[in-house]
């Protein structure tokens, strides 16, 4: 045993003498035989396989980081708390033993979680696979449920903590789970591999194109309804005599109501449209200009429904400044800015990015983004007109439908010099999207677009979840296939969050 996993278990010992009652003490001494079961089953794994460590491998500094983190905590040396030959109260005893299960916790979860994910994406009982042994022991339901366990323990032993120790506790639980995925991302891996997307990027040989659309994509609310609001808002009251000098506005409670019939009318012949444009069968091969043609009938919907918000007169005489503030307000998807901001201020990755929307206004787009620093992204959408920066009810019309937002794609593309080979990756969630999702070499879907999904499927699109897709590219790769992207395949992959882009593209 090393000398590491002595004084772990040296520590879960005082763990357990520092708990607060039977049950707690009970559950801390069958965690740490667990531990040392998990402890001989490694080195079994290690004389199975002829090696010896001692001699064939040094300890990288991700694995030191992580194991001297462990045992800092477990004794007691953490921010704000004595050291164990300190503790005079069981109160702080308790303490000690909360913060060693917070930094423990994330090992057993992340464990947990990555044998049931591999048990279901493996075929273990086919061959001699190297790692069966290991996968069996993770997923089992021993292993699920002493994760369980160590996660009510850590939720009882927090239940009299006060709201400062419930904060360490979760700056704890976070540095733990970003050691151990520092200490798996630090491991030597001898093939190919596909993810992270960028790890086999060469920005003297590619230019890695990064195409993402803006409302329900990055945003939480679509952006006509804030424009809506914003005019509905700042508009006069019925009572309220307006200025000669000024653009003649419809009163509030008009606009609303204007607004209201203009929403129900789009969700009703949108949803009509759809109807019309499927085929009255599933088709049996993807099929790109049968999808395309379709599409075209709902470009044209598209273009009458921002005709008749124009003609209303709803987006008459906005403020520009107003537009500004709601955009510098205007709350983006958990995860979306953090990872613009790790794209364009890699300076190595040198990517462009590009964010195409069916927006009525690129200054709402572009002040959003603003508030996190993001003044590099390229937008491309519709704008408003503006007369002494009020805006005129007009719009500059450059991206309306799904027709139009493909072609902004390829002329994007067009545009750049053939010096190096173009890597193409489009985030989109809605079926406006759809012909980019496909024309990009990968095509990424995220949220749960009804309309996406039942258009795209009844074409022949197949959808698949992103991990498990990553994760048969894997073994392909490995197995000496290619291991690049290519458009038009008719795969589009899905994801529940911009942190499982983020990993996808740049790690973690």
């Amino acid at each position: 045993m090393s000398t590491f996993s002595a004084l772990l278990l040296k520590r879960m010992k005082l763990a357990e003498e520092c708990a607060d009652d039977d049950d707690a003490k009970i559950s801390i001494s069958e965690l740490r035989k667990a531990v040392l079961e998990e402890l001989k089953m490694h080195n079994s794994f290690v004389q199975e396989w002829g090696s010896d460590l001692a001699k064939e491998s040094s300890v990288n500094s991700a694995t030191v980081k992580y194991t001297e983190f462990l045992l800092a905590t477990a004794s007691g040396k953490v921010e704000g708390v004595k050291g164990p030959g300190k503790l005079a109260t069981p109160f702080e005893k308790t303490k000690v033993a909360a913060y060693t299960l917070g930094a423990m916790t994330p090992c057993m979860r992340l464990y947990a979680y990555l044998g049931k994910e591999l048990e279901a994406l493996l075929d273990l009982h086919e061959g001699s696979h190297p790692y069966r042994k290991w996968i069996e022991n993770y997923s089992s339901e021993g292993f699920q449920a002493s994760a369980v366990q160590t996660e009510d323990l850590l939720d009882k032993l927090s239940v009299s903590l006060t709201g400062e120790e419930l904060d360490i506790i979760e700056k704890l639980y976070h540095q733990a789970m970003k050691l151990e995925i520092d200490f798996f991302s630090a491991q030597p891996v001898v093939q190919p591999t596909v993810v992270p997307l960028t790890k086999e990027h060469n920005p003297a040989e590619d230019r890695l194109m990064l195409f993402s659309d803006f409302d329900l994509t990055c945003t939480v609310v679509d952006s006509s309804a804030i424009l809506a609001e914003i005019a509905i808002v700042t508009a006069p009251k019925s009572d309220q005599i307006q200025p000669e000098n000024k653009l003649a506005r419809m009163s509030s409670a008009d606009l609303r109501n204007t607004w209201g019939l203009l929403s129900r009318q789009y969700t009703e012949e949108f949803e009509e449209c759809i109807e019309s444009i499927m085929p009255p069968e599933k088709v049996d091969k993807f099929k790109y200009e049968d999808l395309r043609k379709a599409l075209e009938q709902l470009s044209d919907f598209e273009k009458r429904a921002n005709d008749r918000v124009i003609e209303s007169g709803v987006l008459k005489g906005l403020n520009h400044e107003d537009i500004k503030r709601a955009g510098e307000r205007l709350i983006l998807q958990d995860g979306c800015t953090t990872f613009f901001q790790k794209v364009v201020k890699n300076v190595n990755l040198n990517a462009n990015v590009h964010v195409l929307s069916y927006c009525w206004c690129g200054d709402l787009i572009r002040s959003a983004f603003s508030s996190g620093d993001l003044l590099e992204l390229n937008i491309h959408s519709n704008e408003f007109t503006f007369i002494e920066s009020i805006s005129t009810g007009e719009i500059d019309k450059k991206v309306e439908s799904p027709i139009d937002k493909v072609q902004a794609f390829k002329n994007i593309l067009n545009n750049c010099s053939n010096d190096r080979r173009n890597l193409t990756v489009y985030i989109g969630d809605s079926i406006g999207d759809l012909l980019c999702l496909l024309e990009a070499d990968i095509g990424i879907v995220i949220g749960s677009s009804s309309s996406l999904r039942r258009v795209a499927s009844q074409f022949g699109v197949s959808f698949v979840p992103l991990f498990p897709g990553l994760v048969k590219k894997q073994k392909e790769c490995g197995e000496g296939e290619s291991s690049s992207w290519k458009g038009l395949s008719g795969i589009l992959y899905t994801v529940p969050s911009w942190a499982e882009i983020h990993a996808f593209i740049l790690g973690c």
